[in-house]
């Protein structure tokens, strides 16, 4: 039987492919603007064409009822194919000679064995856990103890040590009788082109075990200095370990979540060993992907969906890389029916820093301080503008309006209007008219007013809101349409211009995420597969919102779209400029004459963006 299809082939079939050739036999396409087409979407009945199909960017979307996706996607939803069957039906439609690897992974339902994938990284744990003893694991224990974690600490979560060798582990596992193909489907050696060697070398290594306790993959950290790999290196996917669908410490927690009605997200290995220490013993963590859908799933089986009384807590570093989770975290708050929570430990220092530099004691009262989501992320929304001017305080408001707007409760949504307008400094009339504003655009776009920014439906459920896009601000236009531009026309604009233009703070709160995602694969951005990396990255909700900007017909209705693409980015820079210009006036306006040294800093700053903008119009 042949194994998994080379992923080589399985991209270079989708770039040979039109995908509206493919599309075109089962839906009658024509033009819906620049470089899109437009027709009746074949997922759901309506008499107005919303569904869009982007052959420059290979992939389709339907504004009415959310579908989306590549050629395969469209091949598994319409015809209920396998996904080998649909890349077998298109290399077959173009004349391609596919290639299957039969050592690889196997196939989906094919001759993996589980079983034996599950022995095999039992038997590796063993290995590197007498391996943590041993002399040449000195670096690992020695970061432990930094930590604040002695050997008991390690045995009770099971932390091994990976020798620094290339063959040491599959040597002992090949000697235990298991074969070298079944080490390779286990994530635990790599193929190179001189053969297998081990995948964790010289690191410190955490066993990842399911909700039954099985070890099912590793994580591993970088101790030495000439190991210039990642600093955390995770199991691959393999039949048994699937990094979207696991959580750290799930196995040693469960227990407690179900019966407190409480889980804490932490971000890291260590964190969820501190909490565990410091006795919140219902700590897990992601391994190696950011928190999205299928961990929520996780967490509320074994929560139980039942309750609302039952308690998410997330914790986040204050950095940007912690602002960034907060808002994926918030984009799948509502699909739970717990309440959702934030705590941020004193100074910013994570779970594990606190309880090295305070104490056990720190941590319980880190999480007893939680603070509920929707507060959270109300202030961070609000604290990125100058709330000393007028327009500050009327972008913080525009800013934070929307949050307001998805929460259910009405109650809540009443309490958390006043608090929005205390912190924004808004007139409370002002806000209230914000957020029923904002709700109003969510609603006209569910309704298929305009286009669908909720999340997809799950089993049934009812679509799940993200935050909504007023389409009639200005300011919110102008982001869509950057967005637009980087995911649709990547190659026009260039890196450096792109760049800055995705360091402009945004006022809308999707379109913050996606800019986040497009920011954080930036430098592949003129590489095939540009928007799925794009969507790999943000939260399963905002999906739909990312397929919707790649596919949606591009206002520019002829002539240079280079140009066109430079001018939407040039205006969203100049108009970010303008808005630091006019937060350097305010400041140089309220310092005092006597500080000379202060109001010549500003001044040149203020002559740096005036350059800055003499520049973008001048190109």
């Amino acid at each position: 039987m042949a194994g998994r299809i080379r992923q080589s082939d399985i991209e270079e079939v989708k770039s040979r492919t039109n995908i509206a050739d493919i599309i075109g036999d089962y839906v009658s396409l024509k033009t819906g603007g620049v470089g899109a087409l437009k027709g009746l979407c074949p997922f759901h009945d309506e008499k107005s064409p919303s569904f869009y199909v982007r052959p420059g960017v290979g992939r389709y979307h339907c504004f009415g009822c959310g579908e989306g996706g590549d050629i395969y996607e469209f091949l598994l939803k319409m015809d209920h194919v396998s996904f080998t069957d649909a890349v077998e039906r298109l290399a077959g439609r173009i004349g391609y000679q596919l290639h299957y690897e039969e050592g690889g992974a196997p196939t989906e339902g094919g001759g993996g064995n589980r079983a034996r994938l599950l022995a095999a990284n039992s038997a590796a744990e063993e290995f590197f856990r007498d391996r943590l003893t041993a002399p040449d694991a000195e670096p690992g224990r020695r970061f432990l103890g930094e930590r604040g974690f002695d050997a008991l600490a390690a045995a009770q979560f099971g932390v091994g040590f990976a020798p620094k060798s290339w063959d040491e582990l599959t040597k002992h596992l090949r000697a235990k009788g298991f074969t070298q193909d079944e080490l390779v489907a286990a994530g635990l050696v790599s193929q190179g082109d001189r053969g297998v060697y081990d995948r964790f070398r010289g690191r410190l290594v955490w066993p990842i075990r399911d909700v039954t306790g099985q070890t099912i993959g590793f994580g591993a950290r970088r101790l030495l200095d000439d190991d210039k790999g990642p600093k955390y290196l995770n199991t691959p996917e393999t039949a048994v370990y699937k990094k979207a669908q696991v959580l750290y410490g799930l196995d040693l927690a469960k227990r407690d979540i179900s019966r407190n009605d409480q889980v804490v997200v932490v971000e890291g290995y260590t964190d969820v060993m501190a909490c565990h220490l410091a006795g919140i013993t219902t700590a897990v963590a992601t391994c190696g992907t950011s928190f999205g859908v299928d961990h929520i799933k996780v967490i509320r089986r074994v929560m139980g969906d039942d309750t609302s009384q039952g308690s998410v807590i997330f914790t986040f570093d204050p950095d940007a890389a912690g602002q960034k989770a907060a808002a994926r975290a918030f984009g799948e708050e509502q699909r739970f029916s717990a309440q959702t929570y934030v705590a941020v430990g004193p100074d910013g220092l994570d779970p594990c820093d606190l309880r090295l530099a305070r104490g056990d004691d720190a941590v319980r009262r880190m999480i007893d301080a939680k603070k509920p989501m929707f507060e959270f992320m109300i202030r961070q929304v609000v604290e990125r503008f100058d709330l000393d001017s007028v327009e500050g305080r009327s972008g913080a408001l525009r800013a934070g309006a929307p949050i307001v707007a998805t929460i259910r409760d009405p109650a809540s949504q009443s309490g958390y209007t006043r608090e929005l307008a205390r912190l924004s400094g808004a007139d409370l009339q002002d806000t209230i008219r914000a957020v029923r504003s904002a709700q109003r655009g969510s609603r006209n776009e569910q309704l298929g007013r305009g286009p669908r920014e909720s999340g997809a439906q799950e089993d049934g459920a009812a679509p799940i809101p993200v935050p909504a896009i007023d389409s009639t601000d200005p300011t919110q236009r102008t982001e869509r349409e950057c967005l637009m531009v980087l995911l649709q026309l990547p190659g026009e604009v260039g890196l450096e211009r792109a760049s800055r233009a995705v360091q402009v703070p945004f006022v809308n709160p999707t379109h913050a995420v996606v800019r986040d995602a497009i920011a954080t694969q930036l430098t592949t951005m003129t590489d095939n597969g540009w928007v799925e990396r794009v969507l790999a990255e943000v939260p399963a909700a905002y999906a739909p919102t990312v397929n919707g900007l790649a596919v949606a017909a591009l206002p520019q209705a002829g002539g240079d779209l280079g140009r066109y693409a430079r001018s939407i980015l040039d205006g969203l820079i100049d108009r970010d400029l303008l808005r630091e210009k006019a937060e350097l006036t305010s400041r140089l306006a309220r310092t005092d004459q006597k500080d000379a040294e202060l109001r010549r800093s500003l001044q040149v700053a203020l002559s740096s963006i005036d350059q800055e903008r003499m520049r973008l119009r001048a190109e």
